[in-house]
């Protein structure tokens, strides 16, 4: 199932991908009533919390309101019309893996690593598939990043790799925004990282029964229609399972935090100096995964 999130009025609505459209799950609350005993989520946190009951609970009702859908068609959105917001709106954790494809750590003369490189970043960085992105005045070096994004439906503590899998929820794609000149200032990354909107996240949360395998996915990159990224997320230094469990050796993964995974070869950093060309204003960036859609960006001047 593709969730996701829309803007209507200021107000952020939760909605369901169909082959009719998007169904407004709070439209069709307020039009439909759900069978008795069905609890359907009404936001994607619920959804989340709820873990396969929710899905279920949505899907069932998804079917019932289909039935009186020549009643009340206006229940159904085009995706073309959407504001769109961040997939998973507000996050308890964003937890990000550097350097985790082996042909991107190659590209950038850094050691394979022996453990999963962690860092984070805020909410302040979400930002929704059409948004655009100021580049900040403070850097000349913003490079793009294609990742796939973990989102945690249950609470994770001392998780064994053999049962990692059973704690993730779904997938989302990222554009991992860096501000290259920040991020290598001093030794931790966190500046270069965390500038507002640097993680455009979306446009679907998928979930992981749709997704099957995480680590066999296409995965690619175009700023302005170019290639810049196309690997698979086989090339993973460590997988999915790995990177839940070790991540809840060390702290309690909760519903709704997000896992950033790391990105392939391709990035801009990884040019010589005099083929490096970073972002500018009007380039438009494109994060594509399978099974997941295509989030897609544009970079513009930050307000002064």
């Amino acid at each position: 199932m593709k969730l996701l999130n829309f803007i209507d009025n200021g107000i952020v609505k939760f909605g369901v991908n169909t082959k009719n459209g998007v169904l407004d799950i709070a439209s069709a609350l307020a039009a439909v009533q759900a069978s008795a005993g069905i609890r359907v989520p009404s936001t994607v946190h619920e959804a989340i919390e709820g873990g396969t009951a929710a899905v279920q609970a949505l899907q069932v009702y998804m079917e019932e309101v289909e039935k009186r859908g020549g009643e009340l068609p206006f229940l159904w959105l085009n995706e073309e019309q959407l504001t769109w917001a961040p997939c998973v709106t507000a996050p308890g954790k964003i937890i990000c893996v550097g350097l985790n494809y082996r042909k991107h750590a190659e590209e950038t003369n850094a050691p394979i690593p022996e453990y999963p490189i962690l860092f984070n970043k805020f909410n302040n960085t979400l930002a929704g598939h059409g948004d655009d992105i100021p580049l900040p005045r403070v850097t000349d070096k913003v490079d793009y990043e294609a990742e796939l994004v973990i989102v945690i439906g249950r609470s994770a503590k001392y998780v064994a790799k053999e049962e990692a899998l059973d704690y993730v929820f779904g997938y989302c794609a990222v554009n991992d925004l860096s501000a290259r000149d920040l991020q290598m200032r001093t030794a931790q990354w966190l500046l270069g990282k965390s500038c507002d909107k640097f993680s455009p996240l979306g446009p679907y949360l998928v979930t992981a029964d749709e997704v099957g395998d995480p680590n066999s996915l296409d995965i690619k990159c175009t700023v302005n229609g170019e290639v810049r990224q196309h690997s698979n997320t086989s090339d993973m230094i460590f997988h999915i399972d790995e990177i839940v469990s070790y991540i809840s050796q060390h702290m309690t993964l909760s519903p709704g935090d997000i896992i950033l995974t790391g990105t392939p070869e391709g990035v801009v950093l990884g040019y010589p100096p005099e083929k490096q060309v970073y972002l500018r204003e009007g380039d438009t960036v494109t994060i594509e995964i399978e099974k997941l859609g295509s989030l897609t960006n544009r970079m513009v001047s930050e307000s002064r």
